[in-house]
């Protein structure tokens, strides 16, 4: 029974992943995922880890969150952005992320997940633009640009690197449940 319960773990461990490149809180899924694991399976079991696996990849999930924050905040403020534009950034990168899903399918496995992540760069983009144009100070157009354009790099390094962290939380509850 243990094995199936690591088969289970590993499937939705792949879920949670997915789940973050579409802008969703995957890591933490994957933390939730991996605390009730520990939780249910006996200790002495052939597919089993401990709590210290969970921390972990609770330490890898918080280093994700801060990554992606940091990224995306630095990538509106280095254009000069406000606080509207970060926040708008954020809405239109989950916007995008759906969309890209979306737009994405035809192309088998691959295309849903990098549309997602270049839709949500680009509807991070268009929703700091929106929010910089928004708030009423009487700004050039390249500076709207500029914005906008660091929100872009900001969102795709942080989505970037949150699903590269989230990768490695994959493999460490993999390695964590064969070795």
């Amino acid at each position: 029974m243990s094995v199936l319960y690591a088969v289970l773990l590993i499937v939705l461990l792949v879920f949670g992943l997915l789940m973050t490149v579409f802008g969703l809180p995957g890591n933490w899924f994957m933390v939730a995922v991996a605390a009730l694991y520990a939780w249910l399976v006996p200790v002495e079991g052939p597919a089993e880890f401990g709590w210290r696996v969970v921390i972990a990849l609770l330490a890898l999930a918080a280093l994700g969150e801060f990554i992606e924050f940091i990224a995306g905040a630095l990538g509106v403020a280095k254009g000069g952005g406000s606080r509207r534009s970060a926040v708008l950034a954020l809405v239109g990168s989950l916007i995008g992320a759906i969309l890209g899903a979306g737009v994405g399918i035809p192309i088998p496995i691959v295309g849903p997940i990098v549309a997602a992540v270049l839709f949500a760069a680009i509807g991070a983009m268009v929703g700091a633009m929106v929010g910089e144009h928004s708030t009423g100070r009487a700004r050039a157009r390249a500076e709207i640009w500029q914005v906008g354009r660091g929100a872009f790099w900001g969102r795709l390094f942080g989505t970037v690197a949150k699903t590269t962290i989230g990768a490695v939380m994959v493999a460490v509850a993999v390695a964590a449940v064969i070795v």
